[in-house]
Order: C-alpha cells, then structure tokens, then sequence
C-alpha cells in the first residue's frame, strides 16, 4: 500500500516537470471560492512557484493557512478585502489569474452570468492595472468571451495594455476533448492532444478533431462535438444547483499557469491554447480568438493559424465565429459604459 508521502511524491512529478529556477509570485484572485481553492492548493504543489498571494472578498488568509500547512517550499499569504491588502497582494506578481465570480447553475447560460461577473472582473482589472500592470493575467471567470475583453478595455484605459499579457484560459476544453476522445477510442488521456479553437462556451468552442488523424462520422462526431461545447453543462446538471466545472476547471488553470512559468524559465517549445488578442479573425470582428500560441519569457511569443480543417469543422468554425463576435462586442461595451 502506498503511503501518502509516495502519493504526493507521485501527483507531484506527474504534475510538474521541474524545479524553480527563480522567484515566481503568483496571485489567485476569488482564492476562496469552488475553483479558487483547488486551484490554491495545485499551485502550492508546484515547484515553480515560489509565492502564492490568495485574496478574496471573505475567508483568503483560512485557505492559505489551511495550504501554508503543506510541505512544499513556496511561502504563503492571504490578504484581507481591503485595497491596500490587494494592492500589496498583487505587488510584484508575475502570474494573476482571476477566478472570482459566481458559478452557473441549472439552466443558466455563461451569458447569464455576465452583469455579475463583468463587475467583478472589471473591478479586480482595475486593481491588477494599477498594482501589477507588467503581469501576466489569466482571466478564469466566465464568460471569458466577454470578460477578456473587459479586461483589455481596463488596461487600455489605463494605459498599461499588453496584448502579449493577457489570456482566457480555454485549457479545459482541450482537457475535455482528449479525456472524451480517448473514452471513445479506448486510449490513454494523457496521450491525446485535441486542438480546440474558438471562443470558451458553447457553440464559439471548436474540437479539430482531423488535425488528430481521428474521423469520426455521423452521430458519434455530432454528440462528440456537442460534448466537448457543453461539458460544463454536464457537470453543473450532475450538481444539482450545488455548483459547477470547479475542480477540471482548476486542474486546468493550474496547467496553463504552469505552461506560463516554464516559458517564462526558458522552455522552448511551450504551447497551449487561449484566447488571446489575435490576427487570425479580426476582419470578422473577432479581436480575440483562442488557438494554439506559442508562449514564452514576455507572454505571448507566436498565435498559430488554425491550419488545415475539414467542411463539418468549417461550419462550426463559422457558427463560432458569429457568436463570439457578439460576445466580444459585448464585453468591450460594457467596459466603456461602465467604467
């Protein structure tokens, strides 16, 4: 039987391939909430963060000292909700990755969120601009296709965008579409890499499915699709109204950070998909759009096209591509009408 020093031991290399190489300070803002303490606790395990500021609006400082218990090197500390806490949380943050927010529940759409979420989001942007404009900010909190958006609107406003800076994390559909595929074709998960491009909720998400050598037909493509675009809606209706996608949702927010600070050590090679301020589909009114990007020490180092794609996957891609135009529309209004 294992001990649970040989489990830890074990997640721990899976999880993160080496150790840190400088000092990296990383911030989760909303540090109490369903993502924001799983998300807490994978990033204490990781070796290349050396320290982990948590704020929220109530219990911070009790998550990071339940998770200061934990024996790993890095140094944590949780900041009350007042603004000189968050100014000094976020003072010299390298990543900042914003989870605060209410979840979904039955029947809710990401859009049904957004009046809630947008504030919040604008809000801690604000916070962030002023106290860490040089970080790299991981916007978690839905709807990110409209959120990044209004992150960007608070940056510009103050004069401190970066477009190299500032990511949606869409990990979790990529983590969706290789667990899913890898069900339907009886192989290992963590060998399966499915390209996902698009937006992050329902019809703006887009599995590229050929770019894998896989064909699925008929029925079994069109359920795959659906699932991995409404993945969350499985887990929100498994909750009974009890919550949301928060722990795959940390998992995955927990990787990209972890691609980040690689990147930012010197890996080479580093991709992943986000949403991102990008070329590829701003003539259709897209300035944002999630595809593979080589990531590197300033943030955004090369946005990969979508490269070659089936006719089924076009008219997704299509679909996708009215949608999200409207919800990056919608974000950016909301930023200049209420800022």
């Amino acid at each position: 039987m294992f001990s649970a020093r040989q489990i830890f031991g074990a997640v721990q290399r899976r999880s993160f391939s080496a150790s840190s190489r400088q000092a990296s300070k990383v911030t989760v803002l909303g540090a109490a909430g369903g993502i924001g303490q799983p998300l807490s606790l994978l990033l204490k395990l990781n070796p290349r963060v050396s320290q982990l500021a948590l704020y929220d609006i109530r219990l911070a400082p009790g998550v990071a000292a339940d998770i200061s218990h934990i024996n790993t090197k890095s140094e944590v500390r949780g900041y009350d909700p007042t603004p000189s806490a968050l100014a000094e949380c976020l003072s010299g943050s390298e990543i900042v990755l914003i989870p605060a927010g209410v979840p979904r529940k039955p029947g809710m759409t990401r859009d049904d969120l957004f009046k809630t979420n947008a504030s919040i989001v604008r809000d801690l942007a604000k916070a962030a601009a002023d106290h860490a404009p040089e970080a790299n900010i991981l916007i978690i909190a839905n709807p990110v296709n409209s959120t990044v958006p209004i992150t960007a609107e608070v940056f510009k406003s103050k004069g401190v965008y970066n477009p190299k800076r500032l990511f949606g994390v869409t990990t979790l559909d990529v983590v969706r579409a290789s667990r899913f595929i890898s069900q339907i074709k009886g192989t290992d998960p963590a060998n399966e890499n499915i390209t996902v491009v698009g937006g992050h909720s329902g019809a703006t998400i887009v599995p590229l499915l050929s770019q894998s050598g896989y064909d699925l037909k008929g029925e079994q493509l069109d359920e795959y699709v659906r699932r991995v675009q409404f993945g969350g809606d499985e887990v929100v209706q498994a909750k009974g109204g009890a919550g949301s996608a928060t722990l795959s949702m940390a998992m995955a927010g927990a990787r990209f950070a972890e691609s980040l600070l690689k990147a930012a050590q010197g890996q080479k090679n580093v991709i992943e998909p986000t949403f991102v301020d990008s070329p590829l589909y701003k003539d259709q009114g897209c300035d944002f759009f999630a595809s593979n990007v080589e990531l590197g020490p300033n943030g955004v180092e090369k946005i990969h096209p979508v490269g070659k794609i089936t006719n089924y996957e076009q008219k997704l891609l299509d679909v996708c591509l009215g949608d999200l135009s409207k919800n990056i529309t919608k974000g950016v209004e909301f930023a200049k009408e209420n800022p």
